[in-house]
């Protein structure tokens, strides 16, 4: 048994688990309502990417130079040939390679994409995008062969992470932001609204198991113990610092550590430390991940509220932005030195090593030429995708969730909810059209907001509770607001019965009863009339769809003010807060 075959091979092992911590992470930092699409669609990156790269994109990346290595004459002959070692070595760590780029646009997409779009934009970076500009920087291409310092990417900041993180920007710019994410203000500002993640610990999960599955990432390729060390070093040392960058920033910049970046910070520090993590000494390493901690910040931040281009996960910060700074690094902090034991492997020095100027030019023209490519031939894919397929799922499935609207899962956590924070801030009250008849529909009304009697200690005090879907609580608690009702508490639950002309499946299983998440207002009322309550709600809430919702009213003995004492009609008026 070859030592360096077997430790390349169980480094590849280690890329896999990463599929893993993309799931996760992805999973934590968006809705409920979507986790079972984003699964899904991890899941799917690299199986289909296993299926294309075995085609062509192994073909590509591994094939003949030709027209000065742009582009690679395809070794049709791969699938053939996968039972020679070199070769089947080869193939299965670019597959991980390929997968992982992939996945890395899921986060940034996630919540409003069609399946069928995310698969064909999928299939394409693992076919044609990923083998190309690897053939370049790993294959024998240009960029190692022609300049006259040889383009340095040990494990891919900038043709895995780039890449992926590009095509990210790309997508989620096409797409547009999710529902609720920005609001135009009366000033014309746009504000961002925040969209909480529901399970920061699946995002946590996800950095260890992403952080775990980069020592392979970086050290695979890795031909000496003396070599596969230093990596490991290297690779520990900038996340770490990436960490504690981000939370200072954080920290000084908001009065308090964030959470969710500070995991961040830590991805950062990894993307930006890949491509010179065998040829940067500690304090280099330590210098990469400081950056790439507070970039992560200014960049998420930027695009975000400077921009208002939407990324749930922050995947273009973490990828894109730190893919290039850390490609960028190694021509300021390549020390020249061989820490591989006789290999070839940075053996030129960066700008702050005595090397010159050299090799930072070749990673300049290196990051120009893989973007270009990733710019030009992505947008070009998304243009398509939309124009034939389209990219975006429809509002209502949107608001929905794409669980249920493309999957038919009607929940991923059999039937429990595990937060509130699906409420959808944003969505505005326009009404969906059902498909009950008009002259079927109860007709609604409305009533006018009358004034009390003056003998408000004899006002009648009403409650009422009020069960509808979560798609239309906005349009409710508008509809709310604008009669004057000015208190509500709600709830999230789950609705049990049949919907009539619906079926739905679970592992080819006939879902006999269906868990549907519902939302419960209970309002009480003493000066805005009852009737008046009832045909707003009736008005927000119809669609004529079956599971419109009910409305329920109950006389109320009392109510008490705990902080003023104060009872009956003057405990529910507002009062100046104080």
């Amino acid at each position: 048994m070859n030592p360096t075959i077997t430790w390349f091979l169980i480094g590849a092992s280690y890329v896999f688990l990463m599929q893993c911590g993309f799931a996760v992470l992805e999973a934590g930092l968006t809705r409920v309502k979507n986790t079972g699409n984003i699964l899904m669609k991890n899941l799917m990156d690299f199986c289909i990417g296993t299926v294309v790269f075995v085609l062509l994109g192994a073909g590509l990346l591994m094939g003949e130079d030709a027209l000065a290595g742009l582009v690679g004459v395809p070794n049709l002959d791969i699938f053939t040939n996968l039972n020679d070692v070199e070769t089947a070595r080869n193939f299965v760590f670019n597959l991980m390679f390929a997968a992982t780029a992939a996945t890395i646009v899921s986060g940034a997409v996630a919540e409003r994409t069609k399946f069928s779009a995310y698969c064909i934009y999928s299939a394409i970076i693992s076919l044609v995008i990923y083998p190309i500009e690897a053939h370049w920087v790993w294959g024998g291409g240009w960029l190692t062969t022609a300049l006259p310092v040889a383009f340095h990417d040990y494990a891919g900041s900038a043709a895995i992470h780039m890449v992926g993180g590009t095509t990210a920007l790309i997508g989620a710019i096409f797409l547009g932001p999710r529902i609720g994410k920005y609001r135009k203000l009366p000033d014309g500002k746009i504000k961002s609204t925040a969209i909480l993640g529901h399970n920061l610990t699946f995002t946590a999960l996800g950095v260890f198991l992403l952080w775990f599955g980069w020592y392979g990432f970086n050290g695979a390729a890795a031909t000496s113990d003396a070599e596969l060390a230093h990596i490991f070093v290297t690779t520990t040392i900038a996340p770490a610092v990436g960490a504690c960058a981000t939370m200072a920033f954080t920290w000084i910049k908001n009065g308090k550590p964030d959470v969710s970046m500070t995991m961040n910070g830590a991805l950062a520090g990894l993307v930006g430390v890949t491509a010179g993590c065998a040829v940067v000494d500690v304090i280099g390493a330590a210098a990469i991940g400081i950056v790439s901690g507070i970039i992560v910040v200014i960049a998420v931040e930027t695009i975000d509220l400077k921009l208002h281009i939407d990324d749930p996960v922050g995947a273009v910060a973490v990828h894109c932005v730190n893919g290039i700074w850390g490609t960028f690094a190694v021509g300021l902090f390549a020390t020249g030195v061989d820490y591989g034991g006789g290999t070839a492997d940075g053996t030129a020095a960066g700008l702050f090593y005595g090397g010159g100027g050299g090799l930072l030019l070749s990673q300049i023209i290196g990051i120009a030429a893989i973007l270009a490519w990733t710019v030009g031939t992505m947008t070009l894919t998304f243009y398509l995708i939309k124009k034939f397929n389209g990219l975006r799922v429809s509002r209502e499935d949107e608001i929905k969730g794409l669980d249920i609207t493309e999957h038919g899962l009607p929940t991923a956590y059999a039937g429990f909810s595990t937060s509130i924070e699906d409420l959808y801030d944003g969505i505005d009250g326009d009404a969906i059209t059902g498909d009950a008849p008009v002259d079927k529909a109860v007709p609604v009304v409305e009533e006018k907001t009358v004034k009390i009697a003056s003998d408000t200690a004899a006002a009648k005090i009403s409650k009422l509770e009020i069960v509808c879907k979560e798609s239309k609580f906005e349009a409710l608690k508008a509809a709310m607001n604008k009669i004057d009702v000015s208190g509500m508490t709600v709830t999230r639950v789950l609705g049990c019965g049949v919907q009539k002309g619906k079926t739905e499946k679970y592992r080819g299983a006939e879902v006999e009863l269906s868990l549907l998440p519902k939302i419960q207002v209970e309002i009480v009322v003493s000066k805005v009339p009852v009737r008046a309550v009832i045909a707003a709600a009736k008005k927000a809430l119809y669609t004529g769809h079956i599971g419109d919702g009910k409305i329920f009213v109950y006389d109320v003995e009392n109510v008490v003010r705990v902080r003023t004492g104060e009872e009956g009609y003057d405990a529910l008026q507002d009062q100046p807060a104080t």
